[in-house]
């Protein structure tokens, strides 16, 4: 809940500035020249800051390269000792060697001082005979010494190289030869103090100038200061390089050279700004009697919402009702530029209409918004906007005034709603009798042609010499007369509400029949039909004619929406047997997808409303006549994605013992 809207307090009365002060009329000023002398005075102060600052730079320049000097020299002692101590742990690699030589690959690569180096820094280990074969590399995945070698793209850098050889029996001959390949980048971590690391960028470069490791990414910066020292025989031809991170700022660049050009600046400018002071103060009053002015207006009529706003679209004043209406405080608002926070997000007619009102184009007598409550509801008002105008007459903003219409609104809308359900009521009427009545006038049609169809019959029996596909051909004529005379009844006793005809229903029969009338369809649009259907199903007591419909009407829909759809069309029926919480077989799911368009975020609510079609030609009543039959088959009609991106619309219904209880207790309700 929103906090309460307090009252803007009004604005505290201002002085009238002071008169200036004059003698015989004049205006009294300074003694001519006298304002030089702070000048001058200002001028010697800063020469002598100069001067200072340009030699304290150069003290701090010789004391950082002197530090600089001295921790380069530390940390390449350091680096020393550390490869020295590896070449020692290798030797010891090799004497071990030497003393069991029949040591093979697998033991030499669970030796201690092997896997104690590759936690270290070492990349990898390698055992070379006297001629040069590589008898055991550890680990596997490494690639095998090589003298311009670069690590993974994890530890970027080139690698470093330690070796040691040993001689067996006569010293004439070569034993082996260890080689111990180790990063740079991780000897220069983890050997670095964290205060050396974050005082210089520490690069490990070679002859060339070429980075073999580095702290930092990115070369040396050219104001940076730098210095290097070589690394001696451990690493032979590489340079050890220190750049300082904290750079000396030049004196003219300093803080003291800002302030002292600041103070110098104020000094020239103190006499020009004590003119201006006076301007200044009569300005202040001017606009103290011009906001009066029209607080004073404002205040006077707070029976509907006041806002301000000065020529950039700012919000300057708020009374309480226009704060009430949006649920924020005054001062919230007070201050804020377009977008404002009671605006409806993502309206673009909102900033429209607020650029078309600083441009002095708004509606003379009003328009109407659409606002939002700080706690979510949408609030529509009336707005009158006028110039608003100082005390010169000069137009400084605009002056809006508020009407909240939000009940008004709400009376239309729904006076509108009950005429919009007014007239669908009544074409729904309308439809029922006009298909109560088309069902009625063909109901005899149809009849003179299946009495016709069983004359012709008998008389073709009759003959010895009748053809028999003329025969089978005026028996399927009948068979298809008499079904559409048994559709025209059921829908004529659906229409004018009479209960359907349950019986025991062969479900597989019945889809197999439907698709059978649309097989020529199918055909015509290139549809790919898949007809999954389990080889048992509990019995289903329904009417046999009317779910016909329903599954002719799915397929039909499936199918045209396949019809723009470029590629391999496919529609699938699928029949499924779903189960209660105890195990029971509680329902039989008919499921029609396709691969089509999908629904487009439509609710099986929005697509079986009546007159509702997606199609040009389509009348909006398949799907409301479809789900009417299900639930009168106490079933349900549902829609969803399916799995190859199109729609999938299904109708499950009940067993045939549950359809038969609904089926009792509607009987009973209706004796009742």
């Amino acid at each position: 809940m929103s906090p309460p809207v307090q009252v803007p307090p009004r604005p505290a009365l201002a002085l009238p500035p002071k008169p200036r002060l004059r003698l015989l009329g004049m205006p009294i000023g300074p003694m001519p020249g006298l304002w030089a002398w702070p000048l001058m005075l200002t001028v010697m102060f800063v020469l002598g800051v100069m001067g200072w600052l340009r030699k304290q730079e150069v003290v701090d320049l010789e004391a950082q390269r002197a530090a600089m000097i001295s921790d380069a020299l530390s940390l390449e002692s350091q680096i020393n000792i550390r490869l020295d101590a590896e070449l020692a742990r290798l030797r010891l690699l090799a004497e071990a060697l030497e003393r069991h030589p029949e040591m093979d690959r697998e033991a030499f690569a669970r030796q201690p001082l092997v896997l104690e180096g590759l936690r270290r820094f070492w990349v990898s280990v390698t055992w070379l005979d006297e001629a040069g074969r590589i008898l055991a590399h550890v680990p596997e995945g490494a690639s095998p010494p090589d003298r311009d070698a670069r690590l993974p793209s994890d530890d970027p850098g080139l690698a470093g190289h330690l070796s040691v050889s040993w001689r067996r029996g006569n010293p004439q001959h070569l034993g082996g030869v260890l080689v111990a390949r180790y990063s740079a980048a991780a000897l220069l971590r983890q050997k670095m103090p964290w205060w050396l690391v974050s005082k210089y960028d520490i690069r490990l470069v070679d002859e060339s100038d070429e980075v073999i490791a580095s702290t930092v990414e990115g070369p040396r910066l050219p104001q940076q200061a730098w210095y290097r020292v070589p690394l001696g025989p451990s690493m032979p031809q590489a340079w050890l390089e220190l750049s300082a991170r904290d750079r000396i700022t030049p004196w003219w660049r300093s803080l003291p050279m800002v302030l002292m050009g600041g103070f110098v600046v104020l000094v020239l400018l103190t006499s020009h700004m004590l003119r201006r002071q006076m301007r200044g103060v009569s300005r202040a009053e001017e606009a103290w009697r011009t906001e009066a002015a029209w607080r004073t207006a404002m205040e006077d009529s707070l029976a509907v919402g006041i806002r301000a706003r000065d020529l950039d679209g700012r919000l300057i004043y708020v009374n309480k009702t226009m704060a009430d209406m949006v649920g924020w405080q005054p001062e919230e608002l007070v201050g804020l530029l377009p977008p404002m926070p009671y605006w409806v997000p993502d309206d673009d007619q909102s900033m429209t209409r607020h650029l078309r009102n600083m441009a002095g184009k708004a509606p003379r007598n009003g328009y109407e918004s659409r606002w939002q409550h700080r706690d979510g509801r949408t609030v529509d008002v009336m707005v009158f906007e006028a110039p608003l105008v100082d005390a010169k007459g000069r137009q400084i903003g605009w002056m809006a005034s508020i009407v909240n219409i939000t009940e008004r609104k709400q009376l239309e809308e729904r006076e509108r709603k009950q005429m919009e359900a007014m007239a669908h009521h009544a074409r729904l009427t309308m439809l029922g009798e006009v298909a109560s009545t088309l069902a009625h006038e063909l109901n005899q049609p149809l009849t003179v042609i299946a009495s016709y169809n069983a004359g012709v019959l008998n008389a073709l029996n009759a003959r010895a010499d009748t053809d028999p596909q003329l025969i089978k051909a005026m028996q399927r004529m009948g068979e298809q007369a008499g079904h559409a005379g048994r559709i025209v009844k059921r829908i004529r006793e659906f229409l004018t509400r009479r209960e359907p005809q349950l019986e025991p229903c062969d479900l597989p029969a019945l889809i197999h029949s439907a698709v059978a009338l649309l097989k020529r369809d199918i055909a015509r649009q290139e549809v790919h039909l898949h007809i999954d259907i389990p080889p048992r199903l509990p019995p289903l007591v329904a009417d046999a004619v009317l779910l016909e419909q329903v599954v002719i009407n799915l397929v039909r829909n499936a199918c045209d929406a396949l019809a723009q759809s470029p590629g391999e069309r496919h529609v699938r029926v699928r029949v499924d047997t779903l189960l209660d919480d105890e195990g029971s077989e509680h329902e039989v799911r008919v499921t029609v997808s396709d691969n089509g368009p999908g629904l487009d975020g439509r609710s099986i609510e929005a697509m079986c409303a009546p007159f509702y079609s997606t199609k040009p030609e389509g009348m909006g009543m398949g799907l409301a006549i479809c789900r009417s039959i299900i639930e009168l088959h106490y079933g349900v009609l549902g829609a969803e994605p399916s799995e190859s991106g199109g729609a999938s619309l299904y109708f499950s219904l009940p067993v045939g013992t549950a359809a038969e209880e609904g089926q009792d207790a509607t009987d009973k309700e209706s004796q009742a």
